[in-house]
């Protein structure tokens, strides 16, 4: 009788060492068994979003900050090459030489008669008249040079187009008899003009102590006089 209740005292003892096991085994198990580890994992995942968010901003930002600069520097340069060309609409421009004007030359019979001379641009041609009054000579003999009176003048005159200026040029300004005669008389910007302009006269004339005005817009005041 004693066996017996040894025997199962001893099978009792088992089952409940078996049952302690058990317990401790699913209680270390469970967690882990019931998701334990997803919490890091969805951390994980947020992190990588956060990163891949973070990295598309700066992508954006990057695109912005570039198209910026581009618009900067190609507004900048169109600003300059703006700049540059009202700064050579601004200016005086090339000076005329007498090779860039086509010279007629018109008698006139007041004051005892003289000689208009009228300057206009040639074709496609845009100067300025920087030099108040032309250099004037009838021959190479330095009494066959004329002598500026003063009057009108502007400086400086822009031929361009149909644009004009005029001179007035009187060949004798002495009332005794006398003088030279001459077919041609010679007209240039300046006296150092490599390029002059030989103008025929309509007839010969006498010429003594020539003079001659400045250059004018207006041929009113190209009416060569001694005051």
């Amino acid at each position: 009788m004693r066996t017996r209740l040894a025997n199962r005292s001893a099978r009792l003892l088992l089952a409940a060492a078996a049952a302690t096991a058990l317990a401790a085994t699913t209680t270390a198990c469970g967690p882990e068994d019931n998701g334990a580890a997803a919490p890091a994992a969805s951390a994980s995942t947020s992190t990588d979003a956060s990163a891949d968010a973070s990295d598309g901003a700066e992508s954006g930002t990057g695109g912005t900050d570039s198209g910026s600069e581009d618009s900067g520097s190609e507004a900048g340069a169109g600003a300059d090459k703006g700049g540059d060309k009202g700064t050579g609409e601004g200016g005086v421009g090339q000076s005329c030489g007498t090779n860039d004007l086509d010279l007629t030359l018109t008698p006139k019979s007041q004051a005892g008669g003289y000689y208009q001379v009228t300057a206009k641009a040639k074709s496609g041609i845009t100067c300025y008249l920087d030099v108040n009054t032309p250099s004037v000579s009838f021959g190479s003999k330095p009494e066959g040079v004329a002598s500026p009176v003063g009057q009108g003048g502007e400086d400086p005159i822009k031929l361009s187009g149909s644009a004009v200026a005029y001179t007035g040029i009187s060949p004798k300004t002495t009332k005794e008899d006398g003088g030279v005669e001459f077919e041609n008389v010679i007209v240039s910007v300046t006296a150092e003009d490599p390029n002059p302009a030989e103008l025929a006269l309509p007839e010969p004339a006498v010429v003594e102590k020539p003079i001659v005005t400045n250059w004018s817009t207006d041929p009113g005041e190209t009416v060569p006089v001694i005051v």
